[in-house]
C-alpha cells in the first residue's frame, strides 16, 4: 500500500489472488444478499456513486420482478483481471430458479479509501 493525500492506497498489483478475494467477496456477497432480500440500501452499500446513479430503488425492484422470483446461491471464482486502477473478477453464478450456470463479472475500484463496486452484471 502506498500513502497518497494520506489515505492508503492499495495496490491491486501487489496483493496476491487470495488477498483480493478477501477483499471483494464479502462485498459481492453483500450485493447478492441485498438483492435476495429485496434491500435496496443493501445492495448498493458498496457501489461507487456512479453505480448508486444507475441501481435506484426503482430499477432494482425492476430487475427483482420476474417470474420466478430468482435467488442467488452459489458462486465459484473463475478468474481474476489486474488493471491499472481496478479489479475485474468472474464467477460462475448459480440461482434457486434454474440449474443454468451463469456468468457474474464485477469491477472494483478504489475510491476515497474504500474498495467499491463500479460494475456488476450477472447474466
Amino acid at each position: 500500500m502506498s500513502r497518497a493525500g494520506g489515505k492508503r492506497k492499495l495496490k491491486f498489483t501487489e496483493l496476491s489472488v487470495e488477498e483480493i478475494l478477501g477483499i471483494v467477496e464479502p462485498l459481492m456477497q453483500n450485493c447478492l444478499e441485498g438483492s435476495n432480500e429485496s434491500d435496496h440500501a443493501k445492495h448498493v452499500r458498496d457501489f461507487t456513486d456512479r453505480m448508486k446513479n444507475i441501481v435506484t430503488p426503482e430499477e432494482l425492484k425492476r430487475q427483482l420482478s420476474g417470474k420466478p422470483r430468482i435467488r442467488f446461491t452459489n458462486r465459484q471464482f473463475l478468474n481474476l483481471f489486474r488493471r491499472r486502477n481496478s479489479i475485474g473478477i468472474v464467477w460462475k453464478q448459480s440461482t434457486s430458479s434454474s440449474d443454468d450456470e451463469l456468468i457474474n463479472q464485477a469491477i472494483f475500484k478504489e475510491v476515497d479509501g474504500r474498495v467499491l463496486i463500479d460494475h456488476c452484471m450477472i447474466c
